[in-house]
């Protein structure tokens, strides 16, 4: 099996666990109101210094999409769950939306792509093909924001929904530096009764 037919195995189980508790996760976390004050400012501010057009990938309810549509930006959601798209056009007529993962993304096409825990599901095996689609997809210049859960070793831990993995920052960054990116930025933070949050901010040379 190769990492490509790996990621779509993987793909399908998160995409059906997901799908079982759309309507569960879109109520709880599916607005800008469950988003904590620093991660929107610190992707307000990521998406204020990419010049062109951006990708949410992985985007689920697609608030995050609409929310930076609002300020200006020409982004497109990207989502592999079809409850979640349906939602997001439902809710978000006024934004783009398309069905899709990191494995599917065309070449060259983004100046900037968020991915906001949406590679939490992705086991270390197949991280590597991962990156590599997304520096595939970018254009040379643009920058990739990852959010994830953050420890001091690569583990599993029981998700809510389905297996997430932790990462620390060193090893996610070395992965991102093999594929090509170069290391703008990054950090953690450790907020009350939740997992460490960890973020990296790379770019496309």
């Amino acid at each position: 099996m190769t990492p490509d037919d790996a990621a779509r195995e993987g793909l399908l189980t998160s995409r059906a666990a997901y799908g079982a508790r759309a309507a569960e996760y879109t109520e709880l976390l599916g607005t800008m109101a469950s988003v904590a004050e620093d991660d929107r400012l610190l992707v307000e501010a990521w998406a204020g210094r990419v010049d062109g057009v951006l990708a949410d990938v992985g985007c689920g309810p697609a608030h995050w999409t609409a929310h930076l549509a609002s300020l200006g930006h020409d982004v497109t959601g990207i989502e592999p769950v079809e409850e979640f798209v349906a939602h997001a056009r439902r809710t978000h007529p006024e934004v783009r939306v398309k069905p899709g993962s990191f494995q599917t993304l065309p070449v060259a096409a983004f100046d900037g792509i968020l991915s906001w825990y949406s590679i939490i599901h992705t086991p270390p095996v197949e991280m590597p093909a991962l990156l590599e689609h997304a520096h595939q997809a970018l254009r040379p210049g643009g920058s990739l924001l990852l959010g994830f859960f953050a420890s001091d070793q690569v583990k599993p831990f029981d998700h809510a929904v389905t297996t997430a993995w932790y990462w620390p920052v060193d090893e996610l960054s070395r992965l991102l530096i093999t594929a090509r990116f170069t290391a703008f930025d990054c950090g953690t933070r450790q907020d009350a009764g939740v997992h460490r949050h960890g973020w990296i901010e790379v770019g496309r040379s």
